[in-house]
């Protein structure tokens, strides 16, 4: 018994079996993405403190204080501290001007 040739492929089957390829690459490639910028969209897990190169090196917190959140304003800084405070700081010197008590819950 010979070899006998295979039969040729149809063009719409060629195309089709293509397509769903491509397809399923692009689908592939596209929830990659999706998981991704998820990722980078979510908050940060809950009691994560601020990286302390997030403070300018100006600021000096109080002893024993660790930042949880810091807001840059108009001529001034302000520090939420894991204690409960809000430090408000002079953006030019570093100097503190206010504390204020806050009710965080832990």
């Amino acid at each position: 018994m010979g070899d006998s040739p295979t039969p040729e492929e149809p063009a719409n089957l060629r195309f089709l079996r293509r397509l769903v390829t491509v397809l399923t690459a692009v689908m592939i490639g596209g929830l990659v993405v999706l998981i991704a910028l998820l990722a980078m969209r979510l908050p940060p897990p809950q009691g994560a403190a601020v990286a302390p190169e997030a403070l300018p090196e100006r600021l000096k917190l109080p002893a024993g204080s660790t930042a949880r959140a810091v807001t840059l304003g108009d001529g001034w800084i302000g520090v939420v501290t894991d204690g409960g405070e809000f430090l408000l700081f002079d953006a030019g010197s570093g100097a503190l001007r206010q504390r204020i008590a806050l009710d965080l819950p832990r």
